[in-house]
């Protein structure tokens, strides 16, 4: 009490008087909160009403960092009231005009901090890479974002500390290779706050980038490195660091040190992979060392000098390669592994059987080859690492089985049907056809006709620097493709009907297809009335994007339009149109894919099932025309919700990610998407710019030239219709809502006209005008009856 007193009745004391009361052995850890109230009711010309919210803006806009101490009060509180002063003319308002400018600062104190929730707490400082060694930086400086793995944890953004770390553990324990430290930092991610700053590196030596956080953490399912902080990248001048405590991916900095960096001149930008890159990755499966005793075996390839370094070879080739290889394996699709030997007797010896000789190979590699038979004379897919490369493909030698024989017939009696069947899986600028040691590369479909004459050796070349420069993960799924694109080969070598074999594979049709008719755009333009050159605009830009949208009111035929496009792009193809309508729970389960309860045999099964566009691209994978999906009323589902993943794939047709529930997948190449939007459906927002930026947008508003020329022939005087639709649409003002003119594309008009207006126009018009029913009065039957027959 006497401490209220005494400021009470000398203001000016104030500094004196928390100093002292603070001192009191009662008073310990007394905070200002407690007292400001009573301060402030009693003297608000000198003391402010100063509580978390008031101290955390004072703060930000000081650049102070005042705590809730009693001893901090004085300071906090002539520092507030300067803010006041130099703010109180901005804050004034006129419904506020009785309300003194403390207290408006306090309302708005509350406002930014509790309604907003604004981060006006101290910008912290964070180092993140961008994946194993980097891989992921362009990405995320071209799209404005950084982010980290441990993708089956999910979105953790709901979750407590509790639930976090019992996900944790379970996924540990699913894990061998993670740790729950690792794991533990995508809860540190996940707590970045907007304002932060982020530097992103490359091993323990280079900072590629420096940001600012711009919002909260996303889970972005199906992608790669889901857990997502959107981020705008200040600066991206290449710097070098010394840093050996950065193996970790996320790390927190020192301002002082995040300071540093930011004033460090630029260096050199390292040298592209193949030209002595700067060492190896940490998460490369091998090392220097590897490379450099395959070049010591390949100097003096003998069993002496592979004995005296025995355990090197062990520790730094066999071992690593052949988890490597092991790892590859378990990640194969099962129709590679029901044909495949991929446990047992797969890898070779680095000593030769030379009768005694001593000789040892100067390369070490390993094999899935055909159960049953032999990996030194059958059909594998391999991989190989020598002194120069890894590389990984299809062979079959010299001295093989009767595979070499069949392969070799198969590929020549049926190289047109296979260069129909396998140019998606073989047409790659990195896949090398024919024997690499004779530089006897030629094209894949010059190949596929006479593969003796090249040598029947297919592979996918790293270079040692590029090697040492992969991550391991990064090395297994290259090594992935590879082989599912190649695993036709091995059919070809083993089936003596491989084009049955290679068409379930493939899941295509190996029958001769029957082709669609042939609509072209004439005709298009005949039917729906529009000009040719619109209707050719708009297949240019479809083909250009892969999708997009026809929008328009309704009554402007969009579906219409949607189908006869979808006629043309199909005709004179084997592909295929299909619809599907969207609405408001319409769902990714529904579209991509999803666990759906099935009953069998008694008991209730969830199997995990696709979706419409999974179904439908299954099917457009087994044709070589072009496939088109409609999407009716698209704006009426929850798009980015529904999408998922393929938001990404929209924009990046020629790449793959995995998916929510396992596997990965890409829109085939002969896959195009038509949607439709119905621009006065007021329950559905305007898709956001993501979405507008991944589809062309056809607009389709009300077009009487395409009625007059419907007439012609029907004896309708439309001119007095159109001349209603011109006053009903100016009525209503707004494009989006004008009525369209199918609704009058009838050769009866004559005979239905009346109950079209009646039953379709006017409860339009109703809802449109419900509050300006007058206007709907005057555009009823009885009185456009007269304009439309004068």
């Amino acid at each position: 009490m006497r401490f209220v007193i005494r400021c009470d009745e000398n203001p000016s004391e104030l500094t004196e008087a928390c100093e002292e009361f603070s001192a009191l052995p009662y008073s310990k850890g007394f905070q200002a909160g407690l007292v400001t109230p009573i301060l402030n009711a009693l003297r608000p010309e000198h003391f402010l009403l100063v509580n978390n919210k008031s101290r955390t803006v004072i703060n930000h806009f000081a650049g102070t960092s005042y705590s809730q101490r009693l001893a901090d009060y004085p300071a906090i509180n002539e520092t507030g009231l300067q803010l006041v002063a130099e703010l109180g003319k901005e804050m004034r308002h006129p419904a506020l005009e009785e309300m003194r400018d403390a207290d408006r600062f306090d309302m708005f104190s509350h406002w930014l901090v509790a309604i907003k929730k604004q981060r006006l707490g101290p910008v912290r400082f964070w180092k993140i890479a961008p994946g194993a060694n980097a891989w992921q930086w362009e990405e995320c400086r071209d799209n404005g974002f950084i982010a980290v793995g441990w993708d089956e944890m999910g979105d953790v953004s709901g979750m407590s500390r509790t639930e976090f770390d019992a996900r944790r553990d379970e996924l540990v324990a699913e894990h061998p290779d993670w740790t729950k430290g690792g794991v533990d930092q995508v809860w540190k991610f996940s707590r970045i706050q907007e304002g932060d700053r982020v530097l992103a590196n490359r091993g323990t030596d280079q900072v590629l980038g420096i940001g600012t956080v711009i919002g909260p953490y996303e889970f972005v399912p199906g992608v790669r490195h889901g857990h997502r902080l959107p981020v705008r990248w200040d600066d991206v001048t290449l710097r070098s660091v010394k840093q050996g405590n950065w193996r970790s991916t996320l790390a927190s900095v020192s301002k002082q040190r995040f300071e540093d960096i930011l004033n460090a001149p630029p260096a050199e930008p390292p040298p592209e992979p193949g030209n002595g890159g700067d060492g190896p990755s940490p998460e490369s499966p091998f090392s220097d060392t590897t490379f450099d005793l395959l070049a010591g075996l390949h100097e003096n390839p003998t069993r002496d000098y592979y004995q005296g370094h025995k355990e090197a070879f062990g520790e730094h080739i066999q071992e690593p390669f052949q988890r490597l290889f092991l790892r590859i394996a378990s990640q194969l699709p099962g129709p590679i592994v029901e044909v495949m030997e991929t446990q047992s007797r797969l890898f070779a010896r680095i000593l030769k059987n030379d009768y005694g000789r001593g000789g040892a190979w100067d390369f070490y590699w390993g094999a899935f080859y055909p159960k049953g038979g032999r990996r030194i004379t059958d059909a594998q897919l391999s991989m190989v690492i020598d002194r120069n490369r890894l590389e990984f493909g299809f062979y079959i030698g010299e001295y093989a089985s009767d595979q070499r024989e069949r392969f070799i017939r198969n590929c020549r009696e049926n190289w047109e049907e296979l260069a129909r069947l396998l140019r998606e899986n073989l047409e790659d600028e990195e896949i090398l056809y024919g024997s690499i040691g004779d530089d006897n590369l030629v094209p894949w479909d010059e190949w596929i006709k006479d593969p003796e004459q090249a040598g029947i050796d297919v592979s996918v070349v790293l270079s040692q620097d590029k090697v040492l420069r992969t991550a391991e993960d990064d090395l297994i799924a290259r090594a992935v493709r590879t082989y599912e694109r190649l695993f036709p080969l091995v059919l070809l070598a083993i089936e003596d009907d491989p084009l049955s074999a290679i068409g379930d594979y493939l899941e295509i049709s190996t029958d001769e297809p029957d082709l669609n008719p042939v609509y072209d755009l004439a005709k298009c333009a005949e039917e729906t009335g529009f000009e040719l050159a619109t209707l050719e605009r708009w297949v240019r830009a479809i083909q250009r994007k892969g999708q997009a949208i026809v929008y328009g009111p309704p009554g402007t035929g969009k579906t219409f339009i949607a189908e006869r496009l979808a006629w043309h792009l199909i005709g004179d193809g084997d592909g295929f149109s299909d619809l599907v309508q969207f609405h408001p729970a319409y769902a990714y389960e529904d579209f991509v894919q999803g666990i759906r309860p099935q009953s069998k045999d008694g008991d209730l099964e969830y199997p995990l099932l696709p979706g419409r566009f999974l179904t439908f691209c299954g099917e457009a994978r087994k044709r070589a025309g072009l496939c088109v999906l409609i999407i009716d009323e698209i704006n009426r589902a929850d798009l980015a919700r529904v999408f998922g993943e393929l938001m990404y794939l929209f924009e990046y047709r020629e790449r793959e990610v995995p998916l929510a529930g396992g596997k990965t997948f890409a829109i085939p190449k002969n896959v195009r998407i038509i949607g439709t939007m119905n621009t006065a459906d007021r329950s559905i927002a305007l898709v956001d710019y993501a979405l507008r930026r991944r589809f062309a947008f056809l607009e389709l508003y009300p077009d009487y030239g395409v009625l007059r020329r419907y007439h012609e022939d029907t004896g309708f005087p439309v001119e007095g219709l159109i001349r209603v639709l011109e006053r009903v649409n100016q009525e209503i003002g707004d494009r989006h809502y004008a009525i369209g003119i199918t609704f009058f594309l009838r050769e009866d008009l004559a005979q239905e006209i009346e109950d079209i207006w009646r039953m379709e126009i006017e409860p339009y018009l109703e809802e449109y005008f419900f509050d300006r029913p007058e206007k709907t009065e005057g555009l009823r039957w009885n009185t456009v009856r007269g304009i439309i027959y004068p």
